[in-house]
C-alpha cells in the first residue's frame, strides 16, 4: 500500500492530462448519452460546497480532538488546494460546457478529496472506505448527468485521488525499524 502512495500521484496526473487531451474541448458521444438522462436535483446537494465543508469540518474537528495536529492541518488544507488546482487546470484544458470551464470538475475534485480526508481521519476503517466510495461514485454519476460531462468527473477523480495519496503520505506515521 505504501508503494502505491508513492507512484499513484504521478500516474493519476498523467492520466488526467491524457484524458483531457483525448476528450478535447467538447462533448464525447459517451458524455452526450449520459447528459440525456435526468438527475434528481435534490441528490446533488451533497456535491455542493456547504455540505462538503460541513463534512470536512467534522473530520478536522475529530482529528483535533484526537490530538492528530498534522492530520487536522493536512485535512483542512488539502481540499482547497485541490480545488484551486482544478480551477487552474480548467484553463489549461479549455473544455467548456454551457459557457463555463468544465475539465476537470471542481465539484468532484472536492468530493474525492473530502471523502479521502474522512477516510484518513477514520484511520482507513472499512466503513469509511465504503461510504467514501459510494459517495464518490454517486457524485460522479450525478454530476456527470447534470452540469458536467461525465469525463470531467473522471478527470476530477484522477486529480483528487492524487491529492489524497499525497495527503496520506504526509500524515503516515513512520514505520518502526526492527533491529
Amino acid at each position: 500500500m505504501r508503494a502505491a502512495l508513492h507512484w499513484w500521484p504521478v500516474v493519476a496526473v498523467a492520466g488526467l492530462f491524457a484524458l483531457g487531451w483525448l476528450v478535447g474541448k467538447g462533448s464525447t458521444p459517451f458524455d452526450a448519452r449520459l447528459l440525456a438522462l435526468d438527475a434528481p436535483d435534490p441528490l446533488l446537494v451533497f456535491v455542493e460546497a456547504p455540505v462538503q465543508a460541513a463534512v470536512l469540518g467534522l473530520a478536522v474537528a475529530y482529528a483535533l480532538w484526537r490530538g492528530r495536529w498534522r492530520l487536522a492541518a493536512v485535512s483542512a488544507l488539502c481540499p482547497p488546494v485541490a480545488v484551486v488546482s482544478a480551477q487552474l487546470l480548467k484553463r489549461v484544458f479549455g473544455r467548456t460546457r454551457d459557457g463555463e470551464f468544465a475539465y476537470p470538475s471542481g465539484h468532484v475534485t472536492a468530493l474525492v478529496v473530502v471523502a479521502g480526508m474522512v477516510v484518513l481521519v477514520a484511520g482507513g476503517r472499512l466503513w469509511a472506505i465504503v461510504l467514501a466510495g459510494v459517495a464518490v461514485v454517486a457524485g460522479m454519476v450525478l454530476v456527470g448527468i447534470s452540469f458536467h460531462y461525465f469525463t470531467d468527473t473522471v478527470g476530477a477523480l484522477l486529480l483528487g485521488s492524487a491529492y489524497v495519496a499525497v495527503a496520506a503520505r504526509l500524515v503516515a506515521r513512520p514505520r518502526r525499524r526492527v533491529t
